[in-house]
């Protein structure tokens, strides 16, 4: 490394030097313009530090399993036997904890969103109905309406909240909490360069909650032309992204199973996208070629030892006659 020259890691054993890694920001950022997938470039204790959403694409072969219960998820108030006021107060403190709970970030919808929604919908519509049916004209009902809408508009934006999220609209559900995501669909975490490849697994099963380990998983990055490398514990995935380029038509961070997912080669990637036949004509081609050089080794050998052997021989005699 040269001196005056600062670099970033790549892996635990590799690293580039910083002015690469911003020329290559800069054509990351630029490819995103105007999107949500654009890094940040932060300077924490003299490192720089990228910031930003990694897509990661599903490939599981197996179904996973999602937690039941969110970490921090409290009691539902939709129990019978509850009053007008104790649901009021129980609506009350929910939505405490959920203004507690949130920290500004664009995240998907909570999935209790439906039964505290319409539990308050259904408080709402407590306080409103005597008056509807006795006093209220046409119009004022219509106007009432639409301020329920309105205070429903404010809660749906208020509850996107990081209880849980779903896997392509696929919440927890009893009959189907054990799944396979849809292969290809994708999904994204926060992370920044100096989250490792474990680190980043960790936090998206945490973020689906999902029961599986994380040993049972591991990350691809997955070339269009079927090449496949495995992201190991010691690198990071965010800068790879960096690396290999904004445009994930080209390469993709897939997660799949451990025991599951193989490298290929370029070697090999090059003949995956045949046909079955194709393929075949080519075994057929190799195996003939193969035995052509079997059969011209086998002359070749064959010829040295015949001539080994006569000089061999020709010694003997010569000793013979001495």
């Amino acid at each position: 490394m040269g001196e005056g020259q600062t670099y970033v890691k790549l892996s635990a054993e590799k690293h580039i030097p910083r002015s690469d890694v911003f020329s290559l920001l800069r054509t990351y950022n630029c490819y995103h313009e105007g999107k949500n997938f654009q890094l940040r470039a932060l300077e924490e204790t003299g490192e720089l530090i990228l910031e930003g959403l990694l897509n990661i694409y599903w490939g599981l072969r197996r179904p996973i399993r999602l937690q039941m219960h969110d970490d921090n998820e409290r009691f539902c108030p939709s129990a019978p036997g509850l009053n007008r006021k104790e649901k009021n107060a129980a609506v009350k403190q929910m939505t405490a904890e959920t203004n507690n709970n949130s920290d500004g970030t664009q995240t998907e919808p909570d999935p209790t969103r439906g039964a505290r929604r319409g539990l308050e919908e259904e408080v709402e519509v407590q306080e409103e109905t005597p008056q509807l049916l006795r006093t209220r004209s046409d119009a004022s009902f219509m106007e009432v309406l639409r301020r329920v809408k309105t205070h429903s508009n404010a809660r749906d934006l208020q509850r996107l909240r990081t209880h849980r999220f779903s896997i392509n609209g696929h919440f927890y559900n009893h009959k189907t909490s054990v799944f396979t995501p849809a292969y290809g669909s994708v999904t994204n975490v926060r992370v920044n360069s100096s989250m490792t490849t474990l680190q980043v697994m960790n936090l998206l099963l945490h973020k689906f909650r999902v029961e599986n380990k994380s040993d049972d998983f591991v990350l691809y990055m997955v070339h269009e032309s079927g090449e496949r490398t495995q992201l190991r514990n010691g690198e990071y995935p965010l800068v790879a992204r960096v690396l290999y380029g904004p445009c994930e038509k080209v390469s993709r961070i897939f997660i799949m199973e451990a025991d599951l997912g193989e490298e290929v080669t370029y070697d090999v990637a090059q003949y995956i996208k045949f046909e079955i036949p194709v393929l075949d004509s080519f075994v057929e081609k190799l195996r003939e070629e193969e035995e052509r050089e079997i059969s011209k080794l086998t002359q070749k050998y064959t010829a040295l030892k015949s001539n080994i052997l006569h000089q061999l021989e020709g010694k003997a005699h010569s000793s013979d006659t001495v």
